[in-house]
C-alpha cells in the first residue's frame, strides 16, 4: 500500500481517524517547541502548532503533509498533556462538572499551498470523584492527552454532554481534514492504514 499522505504526528488516534477514510499514511513525528507564547490565544496556539507541524514534516518529502494539535480550554486556559499524576488529576478536577472547549487545528501542506482550520467543539463532564481520577489515571489512559483525557476511550464515563465533532476531540476533524486533503490532491477511501516501505 503506497501512502499518499504524510502524518507529522506520532498519535495513534490521528492514524486510525485518517485510516477510517482510506487514506494511506507515511507517519512521520516532528518535535517542536509545544510552550504557548505569552498572552497567547488557545486558538492561536493550535493554530500555530498545527502549521509548525505540517512545514516541518513536508521537509524531504514529495508527499503533502498534515500537522495537527488539539487543545482543551477552560477559562482561556489551554490544558495540554499532563506531566504527571498530580497535573492530571489537577486538570480534571478543574474540568469536572463544567463545560470545556476542545480546540483542533489541521495544517496541510501540499501543491495547493499551506491549508489550515481549526474546529472548536464543546464538551461537559460530571461531577468526577478524586477516587475516580485515581482510578482513571491508573489505566494509563490519560497520560498523553490534551486535558488529561480520552472521550473515545474510558474517559466515555465522565462525559454529560458534547457539541461539535466528536472526531475533533479525539484529535482529527475529519469532515474538515477531508476537505483540505481533496483541495491537495489526497484521494479518500484508497485502502488507508499504515504504507509498507
Amino acid at each position: 500500500m503506497t501512502a499518499t499522505l504524510r502524518l507529522a504526528s506520532a498519535s495513534p488516534r490521528r492514524r486510525e481517524l485518517l485510516a477510517s477514510i482510506g487514506v494511506a499514511v507515511d507517519v512521520h513525528p516532528v518535535d517542536i517547541d509545544e510552550t504557548p507564547h505569552a498572552d497567547e490565544a488557545a486558538q492561536d496556539y493550535v493554530q500555530r502548532l498545527a502549521r509548525a507541524k505540517a512545514l516541518a514534516g513536508a521537509e524531504g518529502s514529495q508527499l503533502p503533509t498534515l500537522g495537527s494539535d488539539t487543545a482543551v480550554v477552560l477559562d482561556g486556559q489551554i490544558f495540554g498533556k499532563p506531566r504527571d499524576r498530580a497535573h492530571a488529576a489537577e486538570m480534571l478536577t478543574a474540568l469536572a462538572g463544567t463545560t470545556h472547549q476542545v480546540l483542533t487545528a489541521v495544517a496541510v501542506s501540499g501543491p495547493a499551498g499551506l491549508l489550515e482550520c481549526c474546529v472548536a467543539s464543546r464538551v461537559t463532564l460530571r461531577d468526577i470523584a478524586p477516587s475516580e481520577i485515581d482510578a482513571y489515571w491508573a489505566t494509563g489512559e490519560p497520560a498523553d492527552k490534551a486535558g488529561g483525557y480520552a472521550i473515545q476511550g474510558l474517559a466515555a464515563v465522565f462525559v454529560a454532554e458534547m457539541q461539535g465533532s466528536h472526531s475533533a476531540v479525539v484529535g482529527l476533524p475529519l469532515y474538515e481534514s477531508a476537505a483540505l486533503l481533496i483541495c491537495q490532491g489526497v484521494p479518500l477511501w484508497s485502502g488507508g492504514g499504515v504504507a509498507v516501505p
